[in-house]
């Protein structure tokens, strides 16, 4: 008797738990881990918010470049209109690092230079 009484007593609370969501039941297909969805909406709005910030850098550097080559081709404009030459560069005569670079104009080598059989002569006994 005294459990029925207890029971009865208990029984208002039950009325207030939550009941049980049976569109998220671990046991069913299509079940998705609450933490998991959280996760991967918090990483979509950080990928969301770095690619606006990438689109921003983007155009900003396009508008620089764009800035650039208009002030380029304004000088140029203006030292073709003033008859001003352009500036070249100078003429590479002596061929540069390619060459050897020696003052006279000669290459220099590193290895003495040989011809064939010049092995088969030199041979020691």
């Amino acid at each position: 008797m005294k459990r029925y009484l207890i029971l009865t007593a208990l029984l208002p609370f039950a009325v207030l738990a939550q009941p049980l969501n049976t569109m998220n039941n671990p046991n069913q297909p299509g079940y998705e881990i609450p933490s998991q969805q959280r996760m991967q909406t918090q990483m979509l709005g950080q990928q969301q918010q770095q690619k606006g910030m990438l689109n921003q850098q983007l155009k900003t550097q396009t508008q620089l470049q764009q800035q650039s080559l208009q002030n380029q081709m304004n000088n140029n404009t203006q030292m073709i209109q003033q008859g001003q030459p352009r500036v070249q560069p100078l003429p590479n005569t002596n061929g540069g690092m390619l060459s050897g670079g020696t003052s006279d104009g000669q290459q220099q080598h590193m290895l003495p230079p040989r011809s064939n059989g010049d092995m088969l002569n030199n041979q020691q006994n």
